[in-house]
């Protein structure tokens, strides 16, 4: 199956934009999300926000559906009609990334059970003040590795009585898709800009308008 994200790698100028700008979208993501200096889980569907708007702005707002029904729980945008799961990990390792968000065992359990890659993912790995980068991985990909290394070694299971909130690709598969030979990588310095962000000038500005 032919990926039109691999366009999104493939476009100099917008790969430049990427580097220059994504660090910049992020920080004001983390401002609008943040409440006496600590950044909200909110932050997780501002930064998707600002993804889906760099593949609205690639590929244009008719070729983008971002009304994905809640039957589909790994998709977030499809483009194309092509289906996308997007994610984001801030640090320098690759644990932790969510496939599903569940606090329900049972439905953990069952989504373990069933589980088979069925979308291309686009991975953002945040590291503030050091380098990281915007990846593409390919369904194709990720199809191999689960058929190589199995259900057990892909998908890391919630520990019986913790709540981490969902059922996570293991550490090792995700190093392992980010370094396959069919995955892009943009390399992305995260630096922070000085920014004077106010989080209600935008809605005084709303309420002032008659």
């Amino acid at each position: 199956m032919s990926s039109y994200l691999i366009e999104v790698f493939r476009d100099e100028k917008l790969v430049e934009k990427i580097k220059r700008r994504l660090p910049y979208l992020f920080q004001l993501a983390e401002g609008e999300s943040s409440r006496a200096g600590k950044v909200g889980m909110e932050v997780g569907s501002v930064r998707e926000r600002i993804i889906i708007a760099l593949l609205i702005y690639k590929f244009g707002e008719s070729n983008i559906e971002t009304e994905i029904p809640i039957s589909e729980p790994e998709v977030d945008v499809k483009i194309f009609d092509e289906p996308v799961s997007i994610k984001t990990i801030t640090g320098k390792g690759f644990g932790g990334v969510k496939l599903i968000w569940t606090v329900d065992a049972q439905r953990a359990r069952e989504f373990y059970d069933n589980y088979y890659p069925r979308c291309d993912i686009l991975l953002v790995q945040i590291n503030w003040n050091d380098i990281g980068g915007l990846y593409y991985i390919p369904l194709e990909a990720q199809k191999r590795l689960f058929d190589r290394i199995g259900r057990e070694n892909y998908i890391k299971l919630p520990k019986p009585g913790t709540n981490p909130r969902g059922v996570e690709i293991t550490k090792e598969a995700l190093s392992s898709l980010v370094e396959d030979s069919m995955s892009r990588k943009i390399i992305i310095n995260w630096q922070k800009t000085k920014i004077n962000f106010n989080p209600y000038k935008r809605w005084v500005d709303l309420w002032r308008e008659d």
